[in-house]
């Protein structure tokens, strides 16, 4: 929620539509959405951007913005994601993904490298993404990189537009 009411106050000429894949989170999304009660932003809707056909079931969109999702996720679900984004943008739509990388395949700080082995820990399937390896598969999904930006926390947004 916190994301989506940041970015329908900064970039209030844009229409938001945030979506959940957890039942039990959509209530604190729409408790956020309905505080700040934004005319740009719509209640959350439940959408798990890693299952196989979610982009058919909505229309086309100009932008998808994701937040803190690919460390959590397989790699095998990382490649879902990325086809059901580049299918559900419109011509020159743009996917940003902003989160914790490796940097060609290094983990750059000791916060990350604690972090990621305490994923993996839990579950050996998820973890930091390589930046080149999700550049990579983006492209093989029909995905453009357009700019890598250096974020706070030593994150990054991977800006993608479909080709």
């Amino acid at each position: 929620g916190q994301h989506v009411v940041g970015h329908g106050a900064r970039l209030p000429g844009l229409e938001w539509q945030p979506s959940e894949a957890d039942p039990s989170r959509l209530s604190s999304i729409n408790a956020y959405v309905a505080e700040a009660a934004l005319e740009n932003l719509r209640p959350a809707i439940a959408l798990d951007a890693t299952a196989p056909g979610w982009a058919g079931q909505i229309a086309a969109v100009d932008l998808i913005m994701l937040s803190n999702l690919l460390h959590l996720i397989s790699v095998a679900e990382t490649g879902v994601l990325l086809q059901e984004a580049a299918a559900a943008l419109a011509p020159a739509g743009r996917l940003v993904i902003y989160g914790p990388f490796m940097r060609a395949g290094e983990l750059t700080s000791t916060g990350d490298q604690s972090f990621h082995a305490s994923l993996q820990a839990h579950d050996p399937e998820i973890g930091y993404k390589d930046d080149f390896d999700v550049l990579d598969w983006a492209e093989a999904a029909g995905l453009t990189p357009l700019r890598i930006i250096e974020m706070p926390a030593n994150n990054l947004a991977l800006v993608l537009e479909k080709s």
